[in-house]
Formats: structure tokens, C-alpha cells, sequence
């Protein structure tokens, strides 16, 4: 008998563990939205959201990014590898012809394609281990700071489930329900993914043609400029105002950043849009001016240190391509 109690005790705990969002008001109020808004089948939404858990790790991961925890010094050793390097040629090498297309098409540079794709997933090799219903119900429902920004996204990931007949409970992501080589957010694929070979299906999550496309034309939207400068060493002169660093804003040109007392070491048309920003390298701190290109990298990711490891390991990818004439 006292086994029998233990066991149906055990059986208890895990359900109660693994428990979806049924219940929970904020789910309840999520599942008449779409009912309403987009023509859900209440039964179908129900479903989801019991099978969908929560998923403490995914928590701790949101509280904890490279981005905010690690030092400059520190954030770009887990990029700018050997490794990465050379698996970013070999990807350019094995996908010549989709990247020539792309970047002739969308008017994008390759090797920052090639260097996106290298860091957010190691050129496909680590897409995310996570079921995307679970990362966006958690953070929907579970994660007050970004509750909104999440719930939208769990809204447009079954608008896009339900639009490309894909199985919302076996889509896989990041810890954030960033999906595929590129890791779109499900909004993000729904208005930038695009079919790049043609066969009627826009496919992040397997085929590197249309990861490709989509990357290119994210950048392409949100204003990237073929053989422009991404960025430029600055010096500081005088008392330099610390509250105007590390901004991500377009918002001063280069005149009227040199009116301010940081000039650009580069010369470069003094109408340039820019924005000034700090590394904390080994030989110290570093300022530098993001121009319109290294903003538009920003728009993947909100981040000064993501933008500048992107664009750095791009230029070294670019420099082994060249040498081995692909």
C-alpha cells in the first residue's frame, strides 16, 4: 500500500510539473484573442496551450545574455574563433552560387550573410534545442519584463504554424523562439523569410538557399548600402559627455559629432550618419563610430558588441575567401 501512495504520488508531481497554460488567465485571455482576431479553432488553441510548458532555464537564459554579463574583451572570443572562420569559407565555398544570387539580388554583402549565420548558429549547427511553443508561452505568460514583445511573437508563431502547415508542438528554436540557420523570430519570418530556390516553401530551419535569401533580405529591409564602411575607429577630444555613448541611434553626423569632441580617424563624408560607441578591448577601452550599415546589423540584434563580432568575423571571413580565390 505504501508504494501504491508513493507512486500515485510521483505521478501527482509530474503532471502538476509538466502542466501546460490551460489554466492560466493571461493564456485564457491570449486563446479568446486569436479565436477572435484570427478565426482559431477555440479546441485546436486549447490544445496548444496545455501541451505548451513552462520551462525554467529559458528564464534564467533571458536574464543572463553574453551581451550584458561579458566584457567586450570576453564576448568576442566565443566568435571571432579559428574555427569559425574557416567553417564560415567552407560555408561560402559550398553555397557559392545561392550567395553570388543573394547578394547581387538584394544588394547585400555575402560575407556578412556568411558571418550572421556563423554566429547565430554556427552555420546551422546549432539551431536550438527548444520547442518554440514552450520558449514563447513561457516567456509570454512567465516573463513580465518582455510578457508583450513575447506574446505577439507567440501570436504571429501559430499565424505562421497555421500558414505554412507546420506542426506548432515540433518547431524547435533558441531559448527566445528564434527559429532556423538565421534565427528569424517568428515575426521576423513572416515578413522577411522569402522561398529563395523557388520550390514554394520558404524554409529556414533546413535549406540554406532560402536561409540565405531571408538574411539578405532582412538586411536589404532595413537599409543595408553595398560597399559602404560599417564602422570607424574615433578618438575622443576633451571632456567627452559619457551619457551620448553607446546609443542605437542614427540620430548626428559626423560634423556634429566632431562638434561634440569625437572625431573619426577615417576620412569619410562628414554628412555620414553615425553612432558613437565603447569596447572594453585587452589594451583598454576603444571608441568607435557605427555607421548606417553597422546600425542596420543592430536591427538583428540590439547590440553594439553583437554588431561589431558580426562585422569582424565577416572581414576575416572575406580575407580567407579572397586568398583562396572562391
Amino acid at each position: 500500500m505504501k508504494k501504491r501512495v508513493v507512486f500515485a504520488l510521483a505521478v501527482l508531481l509530474s503532471v502538476s510539473v509538466q502542466a501546460g497554460y490551460l489554466d492560466s488567465p493571461k493564456a485564457k485571455a491570449f486563446a479568446d484573442r486569436m479565436v477572435a482576431e484570427h478565426g482559431f479553432d477555440r479546441g485546436e488553441i486549447d490544445a496548444l496551450l496545455d501541451n505548451a510548458e513552462k520551462k525554467q532555464s529559458i528564464i534564467d537564459a533571458m536574464e543572463r545574455p553574453a551581451e550584458k554579463v561579458k566584457p567586450w574583451k570576453d564576448y568576442r572570443k566565443i566568435f571571432i574563433t579559428e574555427k569559425r572562420i574557416t567553417e564560415g569559407v567552407d560555408f561560402w565555398r559550398h553555397n557559392r552560387e545561392a550567395l553570388k544570387l543573394a547578394s547581387r539580388q538584394y544588394n547585400v554583402a555575402p560575407e556578412v550573410i556568411v558571418a550572421i549565420i556563423g554566429v547565430e548558429t554556427f552555420y546551422g549547427r546549432i539551431k536550438g534545442g527548444f520547442r518554440v511553443i514552450d520558449a514563447l508561452s513561457t516567456l509570454s505568460f512567465d516573463y513580465p519584463p518582455r510578457s508583450a514583445f513575447f506574446t505577439r511573437q507567440l501570436e504571429e508563431f501559430l499565424l505562421l504554424a497555421r500558414e505554412q502547415r507546420q506542426d506548432p508542438l515540433k518547431l524547435t528554436g533558441s531559448y527566445a523562439g528564434a527559429m532556423g540557420y538565421g534565427q528569424f523570430i517568428p515575426s521576423s519570418y513572416r515578413s522577411f523569410a522569402v522561398d529563395f530556390d523557388g520550390d514554394g516553401f520558404a524554409d529556414i530551419w533546413d535549406n540554406r538557399s532560402d536561409a540565405i535569401g531571408s538574411v539578405a533580405n532582412y538586411f536589404a529591409k532595413h537599409g543595408w548600402v553595398m560597399n559602404e564602411p560599417v564602422v570607424a575607429r574615433a578618438r575622443a577630444e576633451g571632456d567627452l559627455d559619457n551619457t551620448l555613448l553607446n546609443k542605437l541611434a542614427l540620430d548626428k553626423t559626423l560634423a556634429e559629432w566632431s562638434q561634440l569632441g569625437i572625431q573619426v580617424e577615417d576620412k569619410l563624408p562628414a554628412d555620414s550618419k553615425a553612432l558613437p560607441f565603447t569596447l572594453e578591448a585587452e589594451d583598454g577601452e576603444q571608441l568607435w563610430l557605427g555607421l548606417n550599415n553597422f546600425y542596420v546589423i543592430t536591427r538583428y540584434n540590439r547590440s553594439t558588441m553583437y554588431a561589431m563580432a558580426v562585422h569582424q568575423l565577416s572581414q576575416l571571413i572575406l580575407e580567407r575567401v579572397g586568398e583562396s580565390n572562391l
